[in-house]
């Protein structure tokens, strides 16, 4: 150690170029390096940089010395070892902070590195929040900021705290139209389809998510895990027009049957009515944040069945009173009540409450409306086509009805029996709630 001081001192001293200065001290570190085990290692490498950091050196080769040691030596050393000479490197660094700013973003991202390595999350994200991105003297590109702003959401995220994350995510979002590296781009969508998750904005999160499971550039399983975690958020979404419209997009996904999701996504689709015995399965796919309560008492996946259940019942009857619903929900039936009560506010249930008779009372939705409009509209116009062909050719019209009432005519009468059973038998089919 005293042979090291000397020649520290010797080599500060000595008035050399700063190239003959860098190599100097390279010599030392080389011999330090030799045997990295020896307990002296670490006050070593400490002495060198209390030496490159003095004023009496010149600032180029300071800056020189410092990057080298950082990529060159610290990756030599054990992740420890490391750790401690990076932190005491920007512990040195600190009160000439302006005058090394590259060099601390190159030691905080070694740190950062080292803590995710050992899946220590929190600190990673905290040593990167210390990175300087925006530089007064050295404007840095957007890429490397949106990069470094990123990865501190992501670890965030890690570390289940999307409020830390929605911070980064929020700031990398100003310069995301800024880079044309793709790269960048999916990992931006990610993080900000994982913030959304967390947020129980699942329909959102479902969008998001599926959109990153069609893009080419994302690896294969990647693209599977993102329609995966689609499929589960759509599933959890409250019940309503938009996640309807988002279920009927996935289901209609031929890749979404690949999905352990997919039987759960099949019945919501079709409106079944889903069991106790189908959510417990569903459950196993829920991520940790996935599973928690809300503040009525139910998980997220217990408020979503309900709804998608409740919506189920309004498609078999057309009124239901709040004890038959309770029971058909397996809740109480003043729970009943208020879900079905705050759908309807909501606009996500069609129907009104009658609180004297305690019933619920479906009305048929109005996209239905709409859909026997569009018919009625279409029947009326293939009329008035049909008029018009008749006051230009009547003869014609006139020989061709004949000859289909005259094969109308025949047709029923040989199929007479089959008819009578058809009306015999017209009567309304339970709809298969399984």
């Amino acid at each position: 150690m005293a042979n090291i001081v000397e020649q520290l001192h010797v080599a500060v001293n000595k008035g050399l170029s700063p190239k003959d200065l860098i190599d100097k001290f390279k010599s030392i570190l080389d011999e330090i390096i030799k045997d990295p085990k020896q307990p002296q290692t670490i006050d070593s490498f400490k002495k060198i940089l209390d030496a490159v950091v003095d004023d009496k050196i010149i600032l180029v080769a300071s800056r020189q010395l410092l990057t080298d040691l950082c990529t060159s030596y610290l990756n030599r050393l054990t992740s420890e070892q490391a750790k401690e000479v990076a932190l005491y490197a920007l512990e040195r660094i600190a009160a000439r902070a302006i005058s090394f700013e590259d060099q601390v973003g190159l030691y905080r991202n070694f740190l950062a590195d080292i803590y995710e390595n050992e899946e220590n999350w929190r600190e990673a994200a905290k040593v990167l929040c210390g990175a300087p991105l925006e530089s007064a003297q050295k404007p840095l590109s957007p890429d490397y900021k949106l990069k470094t702003y990123l990865r501190i959401a992501r670890l965030y995220l890690e570390d289940d705290d999307p409020v830390q994350a929605e911070v980064f995510i929020n700031r990398a979002s100003l310069l995301q139209n800024d880079t044309r590296d793709e790269q960048l781009q999916i990992l931006y969508r990610a993080c900000y389809a994982r913030i959304l998750d967390y947020k129980r904005k699942f329909v959102e999160a479902a969008q998001r998510y599926n959109e990153l499971s069609l893009k080419s550039i994302v690896s294969s399983e990647e693209r599977m895990r993102a329609l995966n975690n689609a499929l589960i958020c759509a599933i959890l979404a409250p019940a309503g027009p938009h996640r309807s419209r988002m279920l009927g997009t996935l289901f209609k996904d031929e890749r979404s049957q690949q999905s352990q999701a997919y039987s759960m996504l099949n019945k919501m689709y079709l409106e079944r009515i889903i069991s106790p015995h189908d959510a417990k399965q569903f459950e196993s796919l829920l991520a940790a944040h996935q599973k928690a309560t809300t503040v009525d008492g139910y998980t997220i996946l217990q408020r979503a069945v309900i709804e998608h259940n409740l919506v189920a019942v309004s498609k078999i009857y057309t009124n239901i009173t709040f004890a038959q619903l309770g029971g058909l929900l397996g809740i109480l039936s003043e729970k009943s009540e208020k879900i079905a009560s705050q759908m309807i506010s909501e606009g996500r249930l069609s129907g009104f409450v009658d609180q004297i008779e305690s019933v619920l009372h479906f009305q048929a939705s109005e996209q239905l409306a709409q859909w026997d409009r569009r018919i009625e509209s279409f029947c009326v116009q293939v009329n008035q086509v049909l008029d018009k062909i008749q006051a230009v050719h009547p003869e014609w019209c006139q020989k061709t009805m004949a000859l289909v009432e005259e094969k109308i005519s025949a047709s029923t009468n040989d199929d007479d029996d089959i008819g009578v059973a058809e009306t015999n038998t017209t009567a309304v089919k339970p709809m298969d709630v399984s």
